[in-house]
């Protein structure tokens, strides 16, 4: 294959908090030809070194942090970092991703993957500095908000260009929704915070100072020109998005009828556009931020100036917070959802998790499932902003109800009982994002297939959402086609976004139409291996076999590939989708079709060992045959 000749540091940093130390490995490039680097190396990382079987929180579950090789060297919208493990939340892959400052920082400081091992018997925290590694005590930062940790590190570090990512309370108490945290970007899903607080990890602190190679930087920086012209052609990136952030889809969404609420029980009935639209945050806006490196700055950094949140700061509320912690809870008050968003943040919860968790209690409440002392004397009615609150701390700290809700709505429904599970709305453990999918198919399907459960981002279908045409024009409404497009989705998405890693914003919105060659040409002359359009695809395939493989291991299968039975049986009640739902048939015509699509057999849900041996993958194909 050959040596790594830019992009990538060529080493792995290996830390075992159990035995108190550390070693750098080399990266096979053979690995980097194959999976990229992101969330494809993190996968491969994550099925070579965990046995089947192993409890999410035990110490043998790695927690592995991987940048691209297009992170750190100039490249715009780069500065991204998946973080992989096995989910607490859902017993899938786990893989969040994360932009800022850090992913950047963790180039510089020499690696292309950080895998941290083991469990340490007191709280520690890392503190990396270019080829320097020290496990440091953080008994007193044990406790601490998010904000306040990183303060005290930069601190005690004596260098405030320090980047560090870290948990809050909820992942201490092992909230399986916990979040990380670095500055005010979030790997916010599948409570990868809570397998960083099962090893007593509270914090990554890393500085580095070394600069990223580049192969052949005239044609990388040509590459580079070529995607920034795209960027400014964009009839969206600049004129709206960088000005409204995610915020914007909340327009888009509303017109379409999908902006889900009140647990997905009255999408298109409660629809409060004037009220938590892009035009109504906007109004709080007093800045933006930029991820390192990216001359966008889509996150919106807003502030509370009055009333009883006043004084409250967030970089965001992004879109799906925005669902999760204001519509899908009955709230229409941007303070309100402001406040609860920074909240999330401090405590280190996922803000999607937490919010839709929340929305399936107060429905519980207002259906009479749940009495006013089991919710702790609050009243749990949508739209009590004030409840939601407490209940984010509650949770946070696992007390009373709290504790009840701290792991999601599977586990909460398991819990509570009594007819609860009926209101639980999550696919394999995860939360449903925002989009109400019973008026957009093949993002339903995606929210159905993907490995993490249900994750808008694992293959966005912009052609609904959006209107874009690539690769060919949709009907949001068809079923037909959906399971072909899917598989297209998902395997773009992780090939030009989740791997080198690049913002999915910029696919979307700029290169769409060029995603897999401007791929090939960025990562070709950055690291001087060779790509073709067709092999960065056939990366993107490969990963989402290895990853249904993973679960596989873990016991899933065609059964678990369905959605919440309110989405099945229950209609879009108003608006642009009314009338819509997910009827079991048509969902079985859309699986048999994506499982075609993907070579896949249609009875189990499992790749075919033929498709696997294609791929390359012959220690999953060993693997099939054991679960046969």
């Amino acid at each position: 294959m050959g040596e790594l000749k830019g992009g990538y540091t060529g080493k792995v940093l290996r830390v075992n908090l159990s035995r108190r130390e550390w070693k750098v490995e080399d990266l096979d490039p053979v690995l980097a030809k194959n999976y990229i680097g992101g969330a494809g190396l993190g996968i491969k990382l994550l099925y070579d070194l965990l046995a089947p079987g192993v409890d999410p929180l035990a110490p043998e579950n790695p927690l592995i942090f991987v940048p691209g090789p297009l992170t750190g060297t100039g490249a715009p919208c780069a500065s991204r970092m998946a973080v992989v493990t096995r989910s607490p939340l859902t017993g899938a892959v786990g893989m969040a991703l994360t932009g800022g400052q850090f992913p950047a920082e963790l180039k510089f400081a020499g690696y292309d993957a950080l895998i941290v091992e083991g469990s340490s018997e007191a709280p520690v925290y890392l503190q990396i500095k270019d080829g320097e590694v020290r496990i440091r005590s953080a008994e007193r930062l044990w406790g601490l908000l998010t904000t306040d940790t990183q303060l005290f590190i930069k601190e005690e570090v004596g260098d405030l260009n320090t980047r560090v990512a870290c948990i809050g309370p909820a992942g201490e108490k092992l909230s399986r929704m916990a979040a990380i945290i670095n500055e005010r970007r979030a790997a916010g899903r599948k409570g990868v915070g809570a397998v960083m607080g099962s090893k007593n990890l509270k914090a990554i602190a890393v500085r580095g100072t070394q600069e990223v190679p580049i192969h052949d930087r005239e044609g990388f920086m040509a590459g580079v020109r070529n995607l920034n012209r795209r960027m400014r052609e964009s009839p969206s990136l600049y004129s709206a998005f960088a000005k409204g952030g995610t915020s914007i889809a909340v327009d888009a969404t509303s017109v379409l009828g999908i902006l889900a609420a009140k647990n997905w029980a009255e999408t298109g009935v409660f629809n409060p556009l004037e009220r938590v639209g892009f035009q109504a945050h906007d109004r709080y806006t007093v800045d933006r931020a930029h991820c390192y490196g990216c001359p966008v700055g889509c996150s919106q950094v807003r502030l509370v100036r009055s009333g009883e949140y006043a004084g409250l700061l967030t970089e965001g509320p992004e879109f799906e917070t925005i669902y999760a912690l204001g519509t899908n809870v009955g709230v229409d008050y941007i303070p309100a959802i402001i406040a609860a968003d920074r909240w999330a943040d401090e405590y280190g919860l996922d803000s999607m998790s937490a919010g839709v968790t929340i929305a399936f209690a107060m429905e519980l409440y207002e259906r009479g499932i749940i009495s006013r002392q089991e919710a702790d004397g609050l009243e749990l009615n949508f739209g009590n902003h004030r409840a939601v609150m407490e209940m984010l701390r509650k949770m946070a700290f696992r007390e009373g109800f709290g504790d009840v809700l701290a792991d999601g709505t599977r586990l909460a429904s398991q819990r509570i009982g009594r007819g609860s599970e009926a209101y639980a709305l999550h696919i394999k453990g995860l939360e449903l994002p925002a989009y109400d999918v019973r008026g957009a198919k093949a993002h339903g399907l995606n929210y159905i297939t993907s490995y993490t459960g249900a994750d808008h981002n694992r293959g966005y279908a912009f052609q609904e959402i959006f209107g874009v045409p690539v690769p060919e024009p949709v009907d949001r409404f068809a079923y037909e086609g959906k399971g072909r497009l899917c598989k297209w989705n998902q395997d773009v998405r992780t090939a030009t976004c989740d791997c080198p890693t690049m913002c999915a914003f910029l696919l979307d919105q700029a290169v769409v139409d060029i995603a897999l060659e401007n791929t090939a040409n960025l990562v070709s002359t950055a690291s001087g291996l060779s790509f073709t359009a067709e092999e960065v695809m056939r990366v993107g395939e490969r990963v989402n076999n290895l990853a249904r493989m993973f679960n596989a291991r873990e016991g899933f299968g065609r059964a678990d590939d369905t959605v919440p039975r309110r989405l099945m049986e229950e209609p879009v009640k108003a608006g642009a989708s009314a009338g819509q739902r997910i009827a079991r048939e048509d969902l079985d015509r859309m699986l048999d079709e994506y499982y075609e699509a993907r070579g896949w057999d249609k009875s189990t849900g499992r790749p075919t060992r033929a498709k696997l041996l294609e791929l390359g993958l012959e220690e999953a194909a060993r693997d099939l045959e054991k679960l046969s």
